[in-house]
């Protein structure tokens, strides 16, 4: 990558902190949700010796470039904002960090009362950055974001985007609106 090429690594949104060095990559639409949405929790079924457990500090967010139409559609916390369109959700970017407060377990579901929260293991999330997204590649766990980046975020899939309407001059007389 070339000097000119090399994103702005320096937030341009929200507080000016740097970008932590470990990233840890989450599917989108529940990326966006930890940034933007409120979402206090990080599911994981983690397993001991898992070194994620007992990690503590600010973790760069990663949107994973996948997203499928069932994860777009799952049930949100009705304390959590509209989601953006998919199109708009970025994916295969740094797209901001997040304080890992604590690790929670409840096996049993009963005790924690974030509507987050669907156990086994959770990462207990405070005080969430944006930053104009970062593009790199993805890995399980926590990684190294700084060795990973590439040229640009993951383009939407045929199903993200959106539909585009046939203007009614251009419609046959009498067959109402079109979906393309």
């Amino acid at each position: 990558m070339s000097k000119m090429d090399e994103p702005d690594l320096s937030p341009s949104w929200g507080e000016r902190r740097v970008v932590p060095d470990l990233a840890l990559s989450v599917r989108q639409p529940w990326a966006w949700a930890i940034i933007h949405g409120g979402k206090d929790v990080e599911n994981r079924d983690w397993r001991k010796p898992n070194p994620g457990l007992k990690f503590r500090g600010r973790v760069a967010i990663h949107a994973s470039s996948g997203m499928t139409r069932d994860e777009y559609d799952a049930i949100m916390p009705s304390s959590a904002p509209p989601i953006p369109p998919p199109h708009l959700l970025v994916r295969g970017a740094i797209i901001g960090h997040v304080q890992i407060m604590d690790i929670i377990r409840d096996p049993n579901r009963h005790m924690i009362t974030s509507p987050w929260f669907h156990g086994p293991v959770g990462l207990m999330l405070h005080d969430p950055v944006a930053i104009k997204p970062i593009p790199c590649s993805g890995a399980l766990g926590f990684f190294k974001w700084r060795d990973r980046m590439t040229a640009s975020v993951t383009a939407p899939a045929k199903w993200m985007l959106p539909k585009a309407t046939i203007e009614p001059a251009t419609q046959a007389k009498g067959a109402g609106p079109w979906l393309l």
